[in-house]
Order: C-alpha cells, then sequence, then structure tokens
C-alpha cells in the first residue's frame, strides 16, 4: 500500500541558515520564515508534520490540530510543547540533540574569557582614544584574571556540561560538578549546590528550563557566591531570576555572561538596562550560542533525519 502524502510545515526557517535538504518520502512542503503565535494553529491546519523551534503548541492548539501526528524540534529545549495533550493524541515529539557539543562549550569560553580578560572595556577604551595618550605602552585601567587555577562549577549534565569541563580541563581550572538544588545524598564525583555556590570564581548552567529549575539562581543563590565570581548562562533565561541578577551586577557583587533571556526577543528585561550593558562586569549575546555554521548544518541533518525516522515508523530523539 502506497505511503500517505504527508504535508510539512516549518513555521520558523528564518531561525536556521543551512542546507535543508528535503524528505526523502511523498511530501508537500511549506515554509515560513517566521510566524506570529497566533497564527500557529491558522499555519498548521492541515499539517500532519509539524516543524517548530521556540513557538508554543499548548493543548488548545494541539487539539485544533486533528490531522497533526509528528512535532520535529529544530532544537534541542522541547518546554515550548505541551507533551501530555501530545501523548494523549499519539503526536510523536522529536528534538535534535548533540549537534552543540562543540559550538556551546565555545561560547561559553568566549564570554569567559572577554570578562577574564577584560575585553571590551579595553577595547572601548582604545576606540575613545585612551591608549593613544597613555604615558606607557600600556595601561592598567582594568584588573586581568587568568583562567588557570580557578574553580569551574557545572550545573546541568551533559553533552554541553561535559564540553566545557574538557574545556576548563585544557585551561588548568579546578572542575566541580553540581548536585540538584536542595538534595544533599550526593552523586559519585559530584559536589553539593550550596557548597559550589560558595566555592566556584565561575559557575555555568546547562540545565533544562522546568518547574525544578525555574529561578533556579536566585537573589539568595547570587548573595551566596564568591564576590567577583562570574556567572555563565548559554542554556535558558529563565533559570535566572534576572530582576536580582540586575542587582547584583549593580553592586558590582559578580560578574555574568548571558547567551538567553526570559523572553526573546525580549521587550522589557532588566538586563536589556544601558548601564547594564555598558558596564564592564556583564555581556549579552543574542542567543547566538549554538549557531555555529557547522553545527547549524548538523542540527539540520538530524531534523530531516527524524522527520523520515517517523515516516518509516522507527521514530527517534523522542520525548513524547
Amino acid at each position: 500500500m502506497a505511503r500517505p502524502m504527508h504535508r510539512i510545515v516549518y513555521l520558523e526557517s528564518g531561525a536556521l541558515i543551512a542546507d535543508l535538504r528535503r524528505p526523502a518520502f511523498p511530501h508537500t512542503w511549506t515554509e515560513h520564515v517566521a510566524t506570529a503565535q497566533a497564527d500557529v494553529a491558522g499555519r498548521l491546519a492541515g499539517a500532519s508534520i509539524a516543524v517548530v523551534n521556540k513557538l508554543r503548541l499548548d493543548a488548545g492548539t494541539i487539539a485544533a490540530l486533528p490531522d497533526l501526528r509528528m512535532v520535529a524540534i529544530a532544537a534541542t529545549g522541547y518546554n515550548n510543547i505541551d507533551l501530555d495533550a501530545c501523548r494523549a493524541r499519539g503526536i510523536v515529539v522529536s528534538n535534535v540533540r548533540g549537534y552543540a557539543r562543540e559550538t556551546v562549550p565555545e561560547h561559553v569560553f568566549a564570554l569567559l574569557l572577554a570578562l577574564s580578560r577584560q575585553i571590551g572595556p579595553f577595547h572601548r577604551s582604545v576606540a575613545a582614544g585612551r591608549w593613544q595618550k597613555s604615558e606607557q605602552f600600556c595601561y592598567f585601567d582594568y584588573p586581568i584574571r587568568d583562567l588557570a587555577g580557578r574553580t569551574l562549577g557545572i550545573l546541568g549534565s551533559g553533552v554541553l556540561g561535559d564540553g566545557v569541563a574538557r574545556l576548563a580541563e585544557a585551561f588548568g581550572m579546578r572542575v566541580l560538578r553540581g548536585e540538584r538544588k536542595g538534595v544533599t545524598d550526593l552523586r559519585e564525583g559530584y559536589t553539593g549546590f550550596d557548597q559550589l555556590l560558595r566555592e566556584a570564581d565561575v559557575i555555568s548552567l546547562h540545565c533544562p528550563l522546568n518547574d525544578s529549575t525555574r529561578h533556579l539562581i536566585g537573589a539568595a543563590e547570587l548573595a551566596a557566591m564568591k564576590p567577583g565570581a562570574l556567572l555563565i548562562n548559554t542554556a535558558r533565561g529563565g533559570l535566572v531570576d534576572e530582576q536580582a541578577l540586575a542587582t547584583a551586577l549593580r553592586a558590582g557583587h559578580i560578574g555574568a555572561g548571558f547567551d538567553v533571556l526570559t523572553e526573546e526577543p525580549p521587550r522589557d528585561n532588566p538586563l536589556l538596562a544601558p548601564d547594564l550593558l555598558e558596564a564592564g562586569n556583564f555581556i549579552l549575546t543574542p542567543h547566538v550560542a549554538w549557531s555555529s555554521r557547522e553545527a547549524m548544518q548538523v542540527l539540520a541533518d538530524q531534523l530531516i533525519d527524524n522527520i523520515e525516522a517517523f515516516v518509516a515508523g522507527q521514530a527517534r530523539n523522542r520525548v513524547a
């Protein structure tokens, strides 16, 4: 019996720059560079396979799509999909895994090095003419710290945390893997959450965002960090209480390098305040840690692999 003709709708193709091959089975392909949240249900009407990245598919939207059989996520995170609603309907949900194992750890260290070596402040001072007026061949307006000998705490396991640990060890850093918050029965090789906060010179977040990790780092946790410590977040914005972080940054208690915010694109976020964006202890990039050309091509290939596997009856990378 001939395979059914699948209708595939890709709602956010502008979020991926890669050579995206078409699946090797009968199908129609509709692609939208971007989609407003209010238009999701309308654009997916009649689709059997939806390709999404950050758009929400909640229970109401899923109920309005009787033809939907698969959600192919063009990312690793899936907190934007109502998995319970998909399971109740037998809708397969697959994500993309491991594609950022090199690019995200490298971005973590780009942020870490830029903060530790004061790259931004020194560059801006040169642009303002400071070096040209210096009485010596260099000047020491901003303190520089080496990474070697410092302690890096990693919160969140998986390939990204492993990649960060590998680079940290190459820089001569001591690495602590943090146990889950509130857990007293420590896994072998893990450091208690509170102890990690106290000891780490740098904390890098690699956790999924869910009810147990939302605001994992709040005012109390920031206050418990060592003075001058750095907080790096390339995972999810909601892991950190952003208002509390803004307060800690203004106080000069810690520094931070972030690639993510709670709402993206951001509209009204305390971390977008001009004084913070111009400060030497804070760097913010627009959710690009994942997006090297190499990583995006791996993502694109795996995305289509997931769709083809589903149609072949061998669904892979399932989260529902």
